[in-house]
């Protein structure tokens, strides 16, 4: 099957569903209220901590816009939320392009969403291995993996989504959404995509410069032992 080449796009691209998780919640308090209040029939897909943060932030206004991951894909998050947001109709959601009519058959086979704009940052690596006496085990658990994924899906198809990285970023952004009725465009999202490339290329450097600088020994220190092969 061949690639696709894409030679139709729109310059404007309204936010009407956004999927947002995010381990630094800082700035949502300002910006969730205000991408509501521009789209009041927005709809809000969100996990775990970051949905418990939303609920609160909007209030009554939760149980109009705001519904679970779990809910609109019908898979539960696993123990620990070891896997919460990689699910097809996410990622259909994400890389769909506007003007691919086998795109908009498999979003309607699925009963799937277009997802407009992703509002993702990643789980603290780096201020974890900054910590004094961190382990390999410590450092592991802290490799994100949905995250990373999304952003590079949303970056991928900037044609039509947005993504979002840092929430210093916030205010500009719902700035451009009230200058444009709620849009953003392709040069928005082209530059939210260079930065979500760069986002994640310094994360995945910080696992690789981490994982290089320990040993099999601290590895194996990390944990009881039990049957390894060849020992």
């Amino acid at each position: 099957m061949g690639k696709n080449v894409v030679g139709k796009i729109d310059d404007q691209v309204r936010i009407n569903t956004m999927l947002v998780s995010v381990s630094d919640k800082s700035g949502l308090e300002e910006f969730i209220p205000g991408v509501v209040e521009l789209n009041p029939d927005i709809l809000i897909l969100s996990t775990g901590g970051t949905h418990g943060k939303i609920k609160e932030i909007l209030g009554d206004k939760a149980g109009h816009c705001l519904k679970q991951v779990s809910e609109y894909t019908g898979q539960p998050e696993t123990q620990g939320g070891l896997v919460k947001t990689l699910d097809f109709k996410i990622y259909l959601g994400l890389l769909t392009e506007t003007y691919n009519d086998a795109h908009k058959k498999d979003l309607k086979r699925t009963r799937a969403l277009a997802i407009d704009m992703v509002v993702v940052n990643l789980y603290p690596f780096s201020e974890t291995i900054a910590q004094k006496g961190v382990t390999v085990e410590d450092a592991r658990g802290n490799i994100d993996i949905g995250g990373p994924t999304m952003i590079r899906a949303s970056a991928k198809n900037f044609i039509r989504v947005a993504s979002v990285v840092d929430p210093l970023s916030y205010p500009d952004i719902l700035a451009k959404l009230k200058e444009q009725n709620g849009s953003l465009s392709l040069e928005d999202r082209f530059e939210l995509s260079k930065k979500a490339f760069e986002h994640t290329a310094v994360y995945d450097r910080n696992i690789a410069d981490f994982l290089a600088q320990n040993t099999l020994n601290q590895v194996h220190a990390c944990y009881t032992p039990g049957y390894i092969l060849g020992e």
